[in-house]
């Protein structure tokens, strides 16, 4: 695309150089430079781009688009100066792609939890109808059926943009995507034309980045800011940040709740381990899905589905016959009658939602053991808020490593036992090698006790010190609950 075209998407503070160049290919990463590409410096958490821009250029970028202009500037090269180079990525990879999003109907999914789960169901549902469907989530990407390896929860500009045009181009009618408070505050969704957004909830996360609740709030409450009035705005009135979500939006907005009058409600009948029976806005419907935070997922999905034409009957039938989300209350059961829970809780509310519903369900005979890990280089305030949580609504917990990263992992085990007692000491225990962690807690379990493995879900590697290595809690529960 001719460079002349791309800058009339942005408004720059100056231009030097001509603009009668032809971009071949858009990046920010100064170590993968093609011929004719077009470089965007953005100021990240770890490293800035601007020190890279003359190691751009000798690489073969043509144009620049900058906050600082560098004081040697190169003439091969047309440097673009911008307020904000994150913003200015966004809405040229948008003109670069032509605008994908505008000829899809493109629901984008919030909160701290639940996104997965209402996104991946709402992407399912409408394949069954016949679409062929888009979906970007934390655990993979599709092109209709096409896989693409999900790298986080949000993509960067240039890769959501990409992924947009290849959907367009594969047929595809609809695209639901989860939008992290990351991708809104690094405007990552700049250039994105929403039909719909929905808010799940907002619970204690992220606060190693935003600093303070307050400013997590309003990182997500920009997107329904930003929303078109011809969008809707789906919101959980149940979370009293969803009418704040909703304060200044254009869109239109409609509730949905299990516990507040709504546009949409849903009540639980019966939660089982095999699933759960709801009264879905008057209708009787048998899911596989369990727990009251799925129920909420599950009313989302449907309502979303609504509120974009689908016939009501037909979108009952076909949630009825979903499975569960991959690491999202997933069941295993032992010869032993021991029944082992992986769930993808890592933060302290999703962690006490499992739980919960664990509870609720169980018997008085069944005991509940919980391994439970905490993340590094992540929020350390929830730590020992997690470990709290797995003592006190459990029969024992089991405190264990999940992706340490760089941090040192008995460091992270300090940082959870700092929130114990004495007495809820004693109901503990620390095991820091995951694997015998697992170990550990199907040794302990008797016929007919549940064990919940809390915090990588869907997740199949474990990470230290950038080196990710094979492991998946699923198949390592399995393993140890079914040795002959």
């Amino acid at each position: 695309m001719n460079l002349t075209q791309l800058i009339s998407a942005i408004n720059p503070l100056q231009v030097v150089g001509t603009t009668d160049r032809n971009i071949r290919i858009l990046g920010f990463d100064s170590r993968c430079i093609e011929q004719g590409q077009l470089f965007f410096a953005l100021q990240g958490e770890a490293a800035d781009g601007h020190n890279f821009i003359e190691e751009a250029v000798a690489k073969g970028a043509i144009a620049i688009v900058c906050e600082r202009l560098p004081k040697n500037q190169n003439p091969a090269a047309t440097y673009i100066q911008v307020p904000d180079s994150h913003e200015a990525m966004g809405l040229m990879a948008a003109e670069f792609y032509g605008h994908p999003s505008k000829h899809l109907k493109l629901i984008g999914v919030t909160g701290t939890n639940g996104k997965t789960t209402t996104v991946t169901s709402l992407y399912r549902l409408f394949r069954l109808l016949g679409y062929k469907v888009g979906l970007l989530s934390t655990v993979i990407n599709y092109i209709d059926d096409k896989e693409i390896k999900a790298e986080r929860t949000t993509p960067d500009a240039i890769q959501i943009q990409s992924l947009m045009a290849d959907m367009l181009a594969d047929g595809c009618s609809y695209a639901f995507m989860e939008v992290s408070s990351h991708s809104i505050v690094q405007r990552r969704i700049v250039g994105l034309h929403f039909d719909g957004a929905i808010f799940s909830n907002i619970t204690h996360e992220h606060l190693d980045y935003h600093k303070t609740f307050d400013a997590y709030i309003a990182a997500k409450k920009m997107f329904f800011d930003n929303l078109p009035a011809s969008a809707f705005a789906l919101v959980n009135i149940d979370d009293r940040n969803g009418k704040v979500m909703v304060q200044n939006t254009k869109a239109t907005v409609k509730t949905y709740a299990l516990q507040t009058m709504a546009d949409f409600n849903c009540r639980i009948v019966e939660d089982t381990f095999e699933g759960m029976h709801l009264n879905l806005c008057g209708k009787e419907l048998w899911t596989r899905f369990i727990g009251r935070f799925n129920a909420y997922n599950i009313l989302a999905a449907y309502a979303a589905s609504q509120l974009l034409g689908v016939d009501a009957n037909e979108a009952m039938r076909l949630l009825s016959a979903m499975e569960p989300v991959v690491g999202r209350f997933e069941y295993v059961r032992g010869k032993n009658a021991v029944t082992a829970v992986v769930d993808y809780a890592h933060t302290p509310d999703a962690l006490q939602n499992v739980i919960e519903t664990i509870n609720d369900i169980r018997h008085d005979n069944q005991r509940l053991i919980t391994v439970v890990g905490c993340g590094g280089n992540r929020d350390k305030v929830k730590r020992p808020l997690m470990a709290r949580i797995a003592v006190n609504g459990s029969d024992m917990a089991i405190l264990t490593e999940d992706n340490p990263r760089f941090e040192d992992p008995e460091a992270i085990l300090d940082d959870m036992f700092a929130g114990l007692n004495p007495a809820q000491q004693d109901k503990c225990l620390r095991i820091r090698n995951r694997r015998e962690a697992i170990k550990t807690a199907v040794r302990l379990a008797n016929s007919g006790d549940i064990i919940l493995i809390a915090g990588k879900g869907h997740e199949n590697y474990h990470e230290v010190k950038g080196v990710q290595t094979h492991f998946d809690d699923k198949e390592t529960v399995n393993e140890f609950l079914n040795r002959s």
